[in-house]
């Protein structure tokens, strides 16, 4: 029996987004629910599956996961093969850090420049606090790929937790037309060519739902 992950829509759930192209980088068979967000029923849709009423889930046999962190956790424990995180402890240290700063922080720049396929690229006013996150965020890129870009395209050479935790940053920038140094760049160009990155912006494109404190 293939697990499930119960994703919110694509055009807007960066959280969904993570665990999905962890299993689909890995070729790890699953079926996806897709339940749109912030409509009626879809609170009650979500406990369903999730016991804090928040996608992305995930749902394995008789064990359900939830949280986009903890569910990449669970699948390098089921899938050793996938090397999740670095090998080396250094490096699994520093992975392991600005994946937990991913997903604590850049509060400034998720609030501002929420993630939307649809949107056509184009830059907008934000405030000071957005272009701290900004900066930070090329400063952990860069660092990354001066360090392993030997090794390979992604933030430590091979594919890791990190870079599905930060997919949804790189679809931010591009969006909203963010600046960045020439490494982070480099980088994003990695993460928007990747197939499955192209399937699933295709298809929150095709979405029809609107949320409209994301279409700014």
């Amino acid at each position: 029996m293939s697990m499930t992950l119960v994703i919110g829509n694509k055009n807007y759930s960066s959280w969904s987004l993570r665990p999905w192209l962890f299993l689909k980088y890995h070729g790890i068979a699953f079926e996806e629910i897709r339940i749109p967000l912030y409509q009626a029923d879809s609170k009650s849709r979500i406990f369903t599956y999730s016991p804090s009423g928040k996608v992305p889930a995930l749902i394995d046999g008789g064990l359900k996961v939830w949280d986009s962190l903890a569910i990449m956790e669970y699948l390098a424990e089921r899938f050793p093969k996938t090397q999740a995180w670095p090998e080396n402890q250094a490096e699994r240290t520093l992975a392991r850090s600005v994946s937990a700063e991913m997903h604590a922080g850049f509060t400034d720049l998720r609030t501002h420049c929420g993630m939307n396929c649809r949107r056509l690229p184009e830059a907008k006013k934000l405030p000071d606090a957005v272009y701290k996150d900004i900066e930070r965020i090329g400063q952990i890129w860069r660092q990354c790929r001066q360090q392993y870009r030997n090794r390979g395209p992604w933030l430590f050479g091979q594919f890791t937790i990190a870079d599905a935790m930060f997919a949804p940053v790189a679809l931010r920038f591009r969006t909203y037309q963010l600046e960045t140094n020439a490494e982070a760049r480099d980088y994003m160009n990695t993460v928007l060519e990747y197939p499955a990155i192209r399937e699933w912006v295709e298809a929150g494109q095709r979405e029809t739902e609107v949320i409209p404190g994301l279409e700014d």
